[in-house]
Protein backbone atom coordinates (compact mmCIF):
# COMPACT_ATOMS: atom_id res chain seq x y z
CA UNK A 1 0.00 0.00 0.00
CA UNK A 2 1.04 3.37 -0.38
CA UNK A 3 2.30 5.89 2.08
CA UNK A 4 2.72 9.73 2.17
CA UNK A 5 4.04 12.42 4.42
CA UNK A 6 2.11 14.82 4.75
CA UNK A 7 3.89 18.17 5.09
CA UNK A 8 0.67 20.71 7.16
CA UNK A 9 0.02 23.14 4.74
CA UNK A 10 1.62 22.07 1.90
CA UNK A 11 0.11 18.80 0.59
CA UNK A 12 -0.38 18.62 -2.86
CA UNK A 13 -4.12 18.06 -4.61
CA UNK A 14 -2.21 15.07 -5.63
CA UNK A 15 -1.56 14.27 -2.14
CA UNK A 16 -5.25 13.97 -0.95
CA UNK A 17 -6.11 12.23 -4.17
CA UNK A 18 -3.86 9.51 -3.26
CA UNK A 19 -5.12 9.76 0.26
CA UNK A 20 -8.64 9.13 -1.16
CA UNK A 21 -7.75 6.12 -3.49
CA UNK A 22 -6.67 3.95 -0.53
CA UNK A 23 -2.51 5.51 0.65
CA UNK A 24 -1.74 5.34 4.08
CA UNK A 25 0.04 8.70 5.31
CA UNK A 26 2.14 9.94 8.44
CA UNK A 27 2.97 13.08 9.45
CA UNK A 28 6.00 15.01 8.23
CA UNK A 29 7.68 14.70 11.85
CA UNK A 30 9.04 18.24 11.57
CA UNK A 31 5.71 19.86 12.29
CA UNK A 32 5.90 18.61 15.78
CA UNK A 33 7.59 21.52 17.60
CA UNK A 34 4.96 23.78 16.50
CA UNK A 35 2.41 21.57 18.23
CA UNK A 36 4.21 21.62 21.29
CA UNK A 37 4.73 25.53 21.61
CA UNK A 38 0.68 25.88 20.61
CA UNK A 39 -0.38 23.06 23.41
CA UNK A 40 2.25 25.07 25.88
CA UNK A 41 0.60 28.34 24.85
CA UNK A 42 -2.60 26.80 26.09
CA UNK A 43 -1.34 26.12 28.98
CA UNK A 44 -0.02 29.62 29.43
CA UNK A 45 -2.88 30.98 28.75
CA UNK A 46 -4.64 29.36 31.44
CA UNK A 47 -2.24 30.11 34.29
CA UNK A 48 -3.30 33.85 33.17
CA UNK A 49 -6.78 33.06 34.79
CA UNK A 50 -8.62 35.25 31.92
CA UNK A 51 -11.81 33.21 30.48
CA UNK A 52 -10.86 32.67 27.14
CA UNK A 53 -13.76 31.12 24.71
CA UNK A 54 -13.50 27.30 24.27
CA UNK A 55 -10.73 26.73 26.57
CA UNK A 56 -12.41 27.64 30.20
CA UNK A 57 -15.99 29.03 28.98
CA UNK A 58 -18.91 27.35 27.30
CA UNK A 59 -19.38 27.10 23.88
CA UNK A 60 -21.65 28.62 20.82
CA UNK A 61 -24.67 30.70 22.83
CA UNK A 62 -23.14 29.51 26.08
CA UNK A 63 -19.71 31.37 25.50
CA UNK A 64 -20.41 33.76 28.95
CA UNK A 65 -20.61 30.59 30.99
CA UNK A 66 -17.17 30.47 32.83
CA UNK A 67 -15.57 26.99 33.54
CA UNK A 68 -13.85 26.38 36.50
CA UNK A 69 -10.29 24.38 36.20
CA UNK A 70 -11.65 21.28 37.80
CA UNK A 71 -13.77 20.87 35.07
CA UNK A 72 -12.01 21.68 31.81
CA UNK A 73 -11.26 18.02 30.78
CA UNK A 74 -14.84 17.21 31.36
CA UNK A 75 -15.97 20.46 29.42
CA UNK A 76 -13.82 18.91 26.59
CA UNK A 77 -15.36 15.53 26.74
CA UNK A 78 -19.09 16.80 26.91
CA UNK A 79 -18.58 19.10 24.01
CA UNK A 80 -18.21 16.13 22.49
CA UNK A 81 -20.61 13.90 23.27
CA UNK A 82 -23.15 16.64 23.03
CA UNK A 83 -22.32 17.02 19.64
CA UNK A 84 -22.15 13.45 18.24
CA UNK A 85 -26.04 14.22 16.96
CA UNK A 86 -25.46 13.36 12.98
CA UNK A 87 -27.80 11.11 11.53
CA UNK A 88 -28.18 8.73 8.32
CA UNK A 89 -25.88 6.60 6.47
CA UNK A 90 -22.23 6.23 7.70
CA UNK A 91 -19.88 8.15 5.36
CA UNK A 92 -17.93 6.11 2.69
CA UNK A 93 -14.61 4.76 4.34
CA UNK A 94 -12.92 6.61 1.26
CA UNK A 95 -14.02 10.04 2.99
CA UNK A 96 -14.06 9.39 6.07
CA UNK A 97 -10.16 8.91 5.47
CA UNK A 98 -9.76 11.96 3.89
CA UNK A 99 -11.54 13.58 6.53
CA UNK A 100 -9.52 12.29 8.80
CA UNK A 101 -6.00 12.85 7.20
CA UNK A 102 -7.30 16.68 6.50
CA UNK A 103 -7.83 17.08 10.25
CA UNK A 104 -4.67 15.87 11.21
CA UNK A 105 -2.58 18.41 8.38
CA UNK A 106 -4.69 21.19 10.10
CA UNK A 107 -4.03 20.42 13.36
CA UNK A 108 -0.32 19.75 12.72
CA UNK A 109 0.11 23.45 12.00
CA UNK A 110 0.08 24.65 15.67
CA UNK A 111 -2.01 26.89 15.54
CA UNK A 112 -4.90 24.49 17.73
CA UNK A 113 -3.47 24.00 20.97
CA UNK A 114 -3.85 20.07 20.21
CA UNK A 115 -1.62 18.09 22.54
CA UNK A 116 0.90 15.84 20.86
CA UNK A 117 -0.45 12.32 22.23
CA UNK A 118 -4.04 13.19 21.03
CA UNK A 119 -2.60 14.68 17.44
CA UNK A 120 -0.31 10.56 17.38
CA UNK A 121 -3.70 8.75 18.04
CA UNK A 122 -5.59 10.40 15.22
CA UNK A 123 -2.60 9.21 13.16
CA UNK A 124 -2.65 6.24 13.77
CA UNK A 125 -5.99 5.43 13.26
CA UNK A 126 -5.43 6.55 9.92
CA UNK A 127 -2.28 4.13 9.39
CA UNK A 128 -4.16 1.27 11.04
CA UNK A 129 -7.15 1.36 9.25
CA UNK A 130 -9.42 2.67 11.84
CA UNK A 131 -12.33 4.39 10.27
CA UNK A 132 -14.53 5.91 12.22
CA UNK A 133 -18.59 5.57 11.61
CA UNK A 134 -19.62 9.02 11.00
CA UNK A 135 -23.16 9.98 10.11
CA UNK A 136 -23.21 11.83 6.87
CA UNK A 137 -25.70 14.33 8.11
CA UNK A 138 -26.49 17.08 10.20
CA UNK A 139 -24.43 19.97 9.47
CA UNK A 140 -25.08 23.32 8.34
CA UNK A 141 -21.31 24.21 7.73
CA UNK A 142 -20.65 26.60 10.49
CA UNK A 143 -19.48 26.55 13.09
CA UNK A 144 -17.52 24.08 11.49
CA UNK A 145 -18.67 20.07 10.65
CA UNK A 146 -19.49 19.95 14.29
CA UNK A 147 -22.35 16.58 14.35
CA UNK A 148 -19.78 14.98 11.95
CA UNK A 149 -16.14 15.80 13.36
CA UNK A 150 -17.67 14.95 16.62
CA UNK A 151 -18.35 11.76 16.00
CA UNK A 152 -15.06 11.16 14.53
CA UNK A 153 -13.59 12.83 17.76
CA UNK A 154 -16.11 10.38 20.17
CA UNK A 155 -13.81 7.39 18.73
CA UNK A 156 -10.70 8.77 19.82
CA UNK A 157 -12.25 8.97 23.60
CA UNK A 158 -13.21 5.29 22.89
CA UNK A 159 -17.27 6.23 22.58
CA UNK A 160 -19.52 5.41 19.23
CA UNK A 161 -18.23 2.70 16.22
CA UNK A 162 -14.98 2.52 13.93
CA UNK A 163 -15.42 0.58 10.50
CA UNK A 164 -11.95 -2.16 10.99
CA UNK A 165 -11.27 -4.19 7.46
CA UNK A 166 -15.20 -3.19 6.73
CA UNK A 167 -16.76 -4.54 10.11
CA UNK A 168 -18.82 -2.43 12.52
CA UNK A 169 -16.69 -2.38 16.21
CA UNK A 170 -17.51 -0.55 19.26
CA UNK A 171 -14.74 2.09 19.46
CA UNK A 172 -12.64 0.96 22.92
CA UNK A 173 -12.69 -2.61 21.22
CA UNK A 174 -11.37 -1.49 17.77
CA UNK A 175 -8.77 0.84 19.45
CA UNK A 176 -7.64 -2.19 21.78
CA UNK A 177 -7.27 -4.80 18.43
CA UNK A 178 -5.06 -2.03 17.39
CA UNK A 179 -2.97 -1.60 20.41
CA UNK A 180 -4.43 1.86 21.33
CA UNK A 181 -5.76 3.37 23.78
CA UNK A 182 -8.43 6.31 24.41
CA UNK A 183 -7.13 9.68 24.98
CA UNK A 184 -8.51 11.94 27.98
CA UNK A 185 -9.28 15.40 25.77
CA UNK A 186 -7.37 18.39 27.61
CA UNK A 187 -7.89 22.23 27.33
CA UNK A 188 -9.14 23.15 23.73
CA UNK A 189 -8.59 19.82 22.52
CA UNK A 190 -12.20 18.41 22.03
CA UNK A 191 -13.34 21.73 20.07
CA UNK A 192 -9.84 21.77 18.11
CA UNK A 193 -10.74 18.83 17.11
CA UNK A 194 -14.64 19.07 16.20
CA UNK A 195 -14.55 22.62 15.09
CA UNK A 196 -13.35 22.88 11.07
CA UNK A 197 -14.23 21.92 7.98
CA UNK A 198 -13.02 18.55 6.93
CA UNK A 199 -15.94 16.82 6.90
CA UNK A 200 -17.41 19.38 4.11
CA UNK A 201 -14.12 19.82 2.42
CA UNK A 202 -13.51 15.58 2.13
CA UNK A 203 -16.65 15.15 0.25
CA UNK A 204 -16.15 18.29 -2.25
CA UNK A 205 -12.53 16.80 -2.64
CA UNK A 206 -13.96 13.34 -3.42
CA UNK A 207 -16.63 14.63 -5.70
CA UNK A 208 -13.92 16.24 -7.42
CA UNK A 209 -11.96 13.19 -7.60
CA UNK A 210 -14.69 11.38 -9.22
CA UNK A 211 -16.12 14.31 -11.42
CA UNK A 212 -12.55 14.86 -13.18
CA UNK A 213 -12.98 11.42 -13.94
CA UNK A 214 -16.39 11.87 -15.07
CA UNK A 215 -14.81 14.77 -17.60
CA UNK A 216 -12.36 12.87 -18.96
CA UNK A 217 -14.60 9.70 -20.14
CA UNK A 218 -17.10 12.30 -21.52
CA UNK A 219 -14.04 13.90 -23.90
CA UNK A 220 -13.62 10.39 -24.97
CA UNK A 221 -17.48 9.51 -25.37
CA UNK A 222 -18.12 12.83 -26.90
CA UNK A 223 -15.25 12.08 -29.70
CA UNK A 224 -16.53 8.71 -30.57
CA UNK A 225 -19.91 10.01 -30.81
CA UNK A 226 -18.86 12.81 -32.80
CA UNK A 227 -17.47 9.73 -35.46
CA UNK A 228 -20.60 7.71 -35.03
CA UNK A 229 -22.65 10.37 -36.33
CA UNK A 230 -19.73 11.70 -39.29
CA UNK A 231 -19.35 14.78 -37.49
CA UNK A 232 -16.81 16.95 -38.18
CA UNK A 233 -13.77 18.01 -36.44
CA UNK A 234 -13.50 21.16 -37.67
CA UNK A 235 -14.74 23.00 -34.73
CA UNK A 236 -11.81 21.88 -33.02
CA UNK A 237 -9.75 23.59 -35.10
CA UNK A 238 -6.84 25.64 -32.78
CA UNK A 239 -7.11 28.62 -34.61
CA UNK A 240 -11.23 29.37 -33.42
CA UNK A 241 -10.05 28.99 -30.00
CA UNK A 242 -6.80 30.45 -29.48
CA UNK A 243 -9.06 33.32 -30.74
CA UNK A 244 -11.43 33.25 -27.70
CA UNK A 245 -8.75 32.38 -24.89
CA UNK A 246 -10.29 30.65 -22.34
CA UNK A 247 -7.79 27.88 -21.29
CA UNK A 248 -10.33 25.13 -21.12
CA UNK A 249 -11.64 25.32 -24.62
CA UNK A 250 -8.02 25.22 -26.47
CA UNK A 251 -7.49 22.30 -24.20
CA UNK A 252 -10.28 20.92 -24.57
CA UNK A 253 -10.53 21.42 -28.36
CA UNK A 254 -6.99 19.75 -28.67
CA UNK A 255 -8.22 16.62 -26.77
CA UNK A 256 -11.03 16.24 -29.34
CA UNK A 257 -9.27 17.21 -32.29
CA UNK A 258 -6.23 14.53 -30.73
CA UNK A 259 -8.71 11.37 -30.14
CA UNK A 260 -10.45 11.57 -33.71
CA UNK A 261 -6.93 11.87 -35.39
CA UNK A 262 -6.75 8.77 -37.81
CA UNK A 263 -10.03 8.20 -38.01
CA UNK A 264 -11.09 6.60 -41.40
CA UNK A 265 -14.71 7.54 -40.78
CA UNK A 266 -14.20 11.08 -40.68
CA UNK A 267 -11.50 10.79 -43.33
CA UNK A 268 -14.57 9.10 -45.29
CA UNK A 269 -16.76 12.37 -45.70
CA UNK A 270 -14.12 15.11 -46.13
CA UNK A 271 -15.06 15.81 -49.15
CA UNK A 272 -18.78 15.84 -50.73
CA UNK A 273 -20.68 15.83 -47.19
CA UNK A 274 -24.23 18.15 -47.61
CA UNK A 275 -24.35 19.03 -44.42
CA UNK A 276 -22.47 22.83 -43.19
CA UNK A 277 -22.93 22.37 -39.61
CA UNK A 278 -22.64 20.03 -36.74
CA UNK A 279 -25.63 20.25 -33.75
CA UNK A 280 -24.19 22.23 -30.59
CA UNK A 281 -23.38 18.86 -28.88
CA UNK A 282 -21.06 18.18 -31.15
CA UNK A 283 -19.73 21.11 -32.40
CA UNK A 284 -19.78 23.14 -29.31
CA UNK A 285 -18.32 20.31 -27.13
CA UNK A 286 -14.91 22.36 -26.65
CA UNK A 287 -17.15 25.79 -25.28
CA UNK A 288 -19.14 23.88 -22.77
CA UNK A 289 -16.54 20.70 -22.30
CA UNK A 290 -13.76 23.31 -21.80
CA UNK A 291 -16.23 25.81 -19.47
CA UNK A 292 -16.64 22.84 -17.22
CA UNK A 293 -12.74 22.62 -16.90
CA UNK A 294 -12.04 25.89 -16.39
CA UNK A 295 -14.75 25.61 -13.70
CA UNK A 296 -13.84 22.23 -11.92
CA UNK A 297 -10.05 23.93 -11.87
CA UNK A 298 -11.41 26.99 -10.27
CA UNK A 299 -12.74 24.65 -7.72
CA UNK A 300 -9.72 22.74 -7.21
CA UNK A 301 -8.00 25.75 -6.59
CA UNK A 302 -10.24 26.76 -3.84
CA UNK A 303 -10.21 23.19 -2.13
CA UNK A 304 -6.62 22.90 -2.35
CA UNK A 305 -6.16 26.14 -0.26
CA UNK A 306 -8.87 25.24 2.24
CA UNK A 307 -7.26 22.11 2.84
CA UNK A 308 -4.12 23.38 3.77
CA UNK A 309 -5.52 26.11 6.09
CA UNK A 310 -6.76 26.16 9.49
CA UNK A 311 -10.17 26.25 10.40
CA UNK A 312 -10.80 25.89 14.07
CA UNK A 313 -11.70 28.23 16.61
CA UNK A 314 -9.95 30.01 18.48
CA UNK A 315 -6.93 29.85 16.76
CA UNK A 316 -3.59 29.77 19.13
CA UNK A 317 -0.82 32.28 18.48
CA UNK A 318 2.18 30.38 20.71
CA UNK A 319 4.94 33.64 20.01
CA UNK A 320 2.52 35.60 21.42
CA UNK A 321 0.31 33.34 24.11
CA UNK A 322 -2.70 34.58 22.38
CA UNK A 323 -5.97 32.85 21.86
CA UNK A 324 -8.49 34.45 18.93
CA UNK A 325 -11.55 33.88 18.01
CA UNK A 326 -12.46 34.71 14.34
CA UNK A 327 -14.72 32.55 12.18
CA UNK A 328 -12.62 30.07 9.88
CA UNK A 329 -15.00 27.30 10.61
CA UNK A 330 -17.46 29.31 7.80
CA UNK A 331 -17.06 26.85 5.19
CA UNK A 332 -18.17 29.66 2.70
CA UNK A 333 -15.09 29.17 0.28
CA UNK A 334 -16.10 25.16 -0.04
CA UNK A 335 -19.82 25.84 -0.66
CA UNK A 336 -18.84 28.04 -3.33
CA UNK A 337 -16.40 25.41 -4.94
CA UNK A 338 -18.58 22.61 -4.55
CA UNK A 339 -21.72 24.36 -6.43
CA UNK A 340 -19.39 24.98 -9.24
CA UNK A 341 -18.41 21.40 -8.89
CA UNK A 342 -22.59 20.73 -9.59
CA UNK A 343 -22.74 22.96 -12.13
CA UNK A 344 -20.37 21.56 -14.60
CA UNK A 345 -21.60 17.72 -13.30
CA UNK A 346 -24.55 18.92 -14.89
CA UNK A 347 -23.55 20.34 -17.85
CA UNK A 348 -21.47 17.68 -18.64
CA UNK A 349 -24.10 15.23 -17.89
CA UNK A 350 -26.85 16.98 -20.23
CA UNK A 351 -24.11 17.61 -22.78
CA UNK A 352 -23.75 13.66 -23.35
CA UNK A 353 -27.44 12.89 -23.40
CA UNK A 354 -28.16 15.49 -26.02
CA UNK A 355 -25.56 13.21 -28.25
CA UNK A 356 -27.52 10.37 -27.24
CA UNK A 357 -30.68 11.87 -28.05
CA UNK A 358 -29.03 13.00 -31.90
CA UNK A 359 -27.46 9.64 -32.19
CA UNK A 360 -30.71 7.30 -31.69
CA UNK A 361 -33.28 10.32 -33.98
CA UNK A 362 -32.25 8.94 -38.02
CA UNK A 363 -33.64 12.89 -38.89
CA UNK A 364 -30.11 14.04 -37.08
CA UNK A 365 -28.11 11.11 -37.42
CA UNK A 366 -28.48 9.27 -40.43
CA UNK A 367 -28.29 5.73 -38.90
CA UNK A 368 -31.90 3.51 -37.86
CA UNK A 369 -33.98 4.63 -35.89
CA UNK A 370 -32.68 4.14 -31.75
CA UNK A 371 -30.00 2.38 -33.42
CA UNK A 372 -30.97 -0.84 -34.06
CA UNK A 373 -30.98 -2.23 -37.59
CA UNK A 374 -34.50 -3.39 -37.73
CA UNK A 375 -36.04 -0.51 -35.52
CA UNK A 376 -40.29 -1.14 -35.02
CA UNK A 377 -39.02 -5.19 -34.24
CA UNK A 378 -36.63 -3.81 -31.90
CA UNK A 379 -36.74 -0.55 -29.72
CA UNK A 380 -33.32 -0.71 -29.55
CA UNK A 381 -31.66 2.14 -27.68
CA UNK A 382 -35.44 4.04 -27.19
CA UNK A 383 -35.35 3.27 -23.32
CA UNK A 384 -32.02 3.88 -22.86
CA UNK A 385 -32.00 7.37 -23.92
CA UNK A 386 -35.36 7.74 -21.68
CA UNK A 387 -33.27 6.63 -18.66
CA UNK A 388 -30.55 8.97 -19.62
CA UNK A 389 -32.78 12.12 -20.19
CA UNK A 390 -34.12 11.36 -16.17
CA UNK A 391 -30.81 11.23 -15.07
CA UNK A 392 -30.26 14.43 -16.49
CA UNK A 393 -33.03 16.13 -15.02
CA UNK A 394 -32.52 14.77 -11.31
CA UNK A 395 -29.08 16.51 -11.87
CA UNK A 396 -30.82 19.78 -12.37
CA UNK A 397 -32.57 20.29 -9.84
CA UNK A 398 -29.71 18.82 -7.45
CA UNK A 399 -27.69 21.58 -9.31
CA UNK A 400 -29.13 23.87 -7.16
CA UNK A 401 -26.59 26.64 -5.25
CA UNK A 402 -26.53 24.96 -1.67
CA UNK A 403 -24.33 28.44 -0.83
CA UNK A 404 -27.47 30.76 -0.98
CA UNK A 405 -29.54 28.84 1.78
CA UNK A 406 -28.71 29.48 4.98
CA UNK A 407 -30.54 28.71 8.60
CA UNK A 408 -29.99 30.40 11.91
CA UNK A 409 -28.95 28.38 14.63
CA UNK A 410 -27.38 27.83 17.56
CA UNK A 411 -30.02 30.36 19.11
CA UNK A 412 -29.24 33.51 16.44
CA UNK A 413 -25.19 32.89 17.66
CA UNK A 414 -24.81 31.63 14.26
CA UNK A 415 -27.25 33.24 12.14
CA UNK A 416 -25.61 32.75 8.66
CA UNK A 417 -24.07 29.48 7.67
CA UNK A 418 -22.98 28.03 4.58
CA UNK A 419 -24.60 24.77 3.76
CA UNK A 420 -21.11 23.21 2.53
CA UNK A 421 -21.52 19.83 4.49
CA UNK A 422 -24.57 18.85 2.00
CA UNK A 423 -23.77 20.95 -1.21
CA UNK A 424 -20.47 18.55 -1.09
CA UNK A 425 -22.17 15.34 -0.03
CA UNK A 426 -24.45 15.46 -3.15
CA UNK A 427 -21.58 16.11 -5.63
CA UNK A 428 -21.39 11.46 -5.11
CA UNK A 429 -24.99 11.00 -5.99
CA UNK A 430 -24.56 13.73 -8.84
CA UNK A 431 -21.73 11.74 -10.53
CA UNK A 432 -22.99 8.75 -10.09
CA UNK A 433 -26.17 9.90 -12.67
CA UNK A 434 -24.17 11.73 -14.73
CA UNK A 435 -21.49 8.49 -15.08
CA UNK A 436 -24.53 6.15 -16.24
CA UNK A 437 -25.54 8.56 -18.68
CA UNK A 438 -21.94 8.88 -19.85
CA UNK A 439 -21.96 5.28 -20.05
CA UNK A 440 -25.13 5.25 -22.50
CA UNK A 441 -23.68 7.32 -24.35
CA UNK A 442 -20.59 5.15 -24.70
CA UNK A 443 -22.81 1.88 -25.82
CA UNK A 444 -24.51 4.30 -28.30
CA UNK A 445 -21.43 5.80 -30.07
CA UNK A 446 -19.70 2.57 -30.13
CA UNK A 447 -23.27 0.80 -31.92
CA UNK A 448 -23.15 4.09 -34.56
CA UNK A 449 -19.73 3.02 -35.09
CA UNK A 450 -20.72 -0.33 -35.94
CA UNK A 451 -23.25 0.96 -38.70
CA UNK A 452 -19.95 2.24 -40.80
CA UNK A 453 -17.97 -0.88 -40.89
CA UNK A 454 -15.65 -1.49 -42.08
CA UNK A 455 -14.80 1.68 -41.79
CA UNK A 456 -12.93 2.00 -38.20
CA UNK A 457 -12.99 5.23 -35.78
CA UNK A 458 -9.34 6.64 -34.73
CA UNK A 459 -6.96 3.93 -33.15
CA UNK A 460 -7.29 5.27 -29.86
CA UNK A 461 -11.44 5.50 -30.53
CA UNK A 462 -10.83 1.96 -31.38
CA UNK A 463 -9.48 0.96 -28.38
CA UNK A 464 -12.23 2.13 -25.73
CA UNK A 465 -14.81 0.29 -28.54
CA UNK A 466 -13.08 -2.95 -28.11
CA UNK A 467 -12.52 -2.70 -24.38
CA UNK A 468 -16.66 -2.25 -24.61
CA UNK A 469 -17.18 -4.85 -26.96
CA UNK A 470 -15.23 -7.50 -24.65
CA UNK A 471 -17.93 -6.82 -22.35
CA UNK A 472 -21.01 -5.83 -24.14
CA UNK A 473 -21.50 -7.37 -27.82
CA UNK A 474 -23.06 -5.31 -30.77
CA UNK A 475 -26.79 -5.02 -30.59
CA UNK A 476 -28.71 -6.58 -33.10
CA UNK A 477 -31.24 -7.45 -31.72
CA UNK A 478 -33.50 -6.55 -28.07
CA UNK A 479 -32.10 -8.17 -25.37
CA UNK A 480 -32.03 -7.25 -21.35
CA UNK A 481 -30.42 -3.82 -21.37
CA UNK A 482 -29.54 -3.31 -18.20
CA UNK A 483 -26.85 -5.81 -17.95
CA UNK A 484 -25.14 -3.87 -20.90
CA UNK A 485 -25.62 -0.54 -19.12
CA UNK A 486 -24.32 -1.62 -15.87
CA UNK A 487 -20.85 -3.22 -17.95
CA UNK A 488 -20.34 0.33 -20.04
CA UNK A 489 -20.95 2.40 -16.75
CA UNK A 490 -18.28 0.29 -15.34
CA UNK A 491 -15.81 0.81 -17.71
CA UNK A 492 -16.78 4.86 -17.28
CA UNK A 493 -17.19 4.78 -13.31
CA UNK A 494 -13.50 2.50 -12.77
CA UNK A 495 -11.64 4.92 -15.06
CA UNK A 496 -11.02 2.75 -18.05
CA UNK A 497 -12.25 4.44 -20.19
CA UNK A 498 -10.81 7.85 -19.93
CA UNK A 499 -7.39 5.51 -18.43
CA UNK A 500 -7.51 4.31 -22.82
CA UNK A 501 -6.71 7.62 -23.54
CA UNK A 502 -4.96 9.36 -20.57
CA UNK A 503 -2.18 11.02 -22.35
CA UNK A 504 -4.34 12.69 -25.00
CA UNK A 505 -6.62 14.22 -22.03
CA UNK A 506 -6.22 17.11 -20.06
CA UNK A 507 -6.52 17.28 -16.00
CA UNK A 508 -7.96 19.83 -13.37
CA UNK A 509 -4.42 20.03 -12.25
CA UNK A 510 -3.15 21.30 -15.29
CA UNK A 511 -0.68 18.32 -15.13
Amino acid sequence: MTEIILKPGEVSLGQWRTVYRGARARLDPSCLPAVERSAKAVADILAKGEPVYGINTGFGKLATVRIGDADLARLQRNIVLSHAAGVGEPMPVPVARLMMALKLASLAQGASGIQPDTLALLEAMLVKGLTPVVPCQGSVGASGDLAPLSHMTATMIGVGEIFVDGVRKPAAAALAEAGLAPVELGPKEGLALLNGTQFSTANALAGLFEAENLFRSALVTGALSTDAARGSDAPFDPRIHVLRKHRGQIETAEALRRLMEGSAIRASHLVGDERVQDPYCLRCQPQVMGAALDVLRQAASTLETEANGVSDNPLIFAEGGEALSGGNFHAEPVAFAADMIALAVCEIGSLSERRIAMLVDPALSGMPAFLTPRPGLNSGFMIPQVTAAALVSENKQKAYPASVDSIPTSANQEDHVSMAAHGARRLKGMVENAEAVVGIELLAAAQGCDFHAPLASSPVLEKVRAALRIEVPSLDEDRYFATDMEAANGLVRSGAVAALAAELLPSISGE
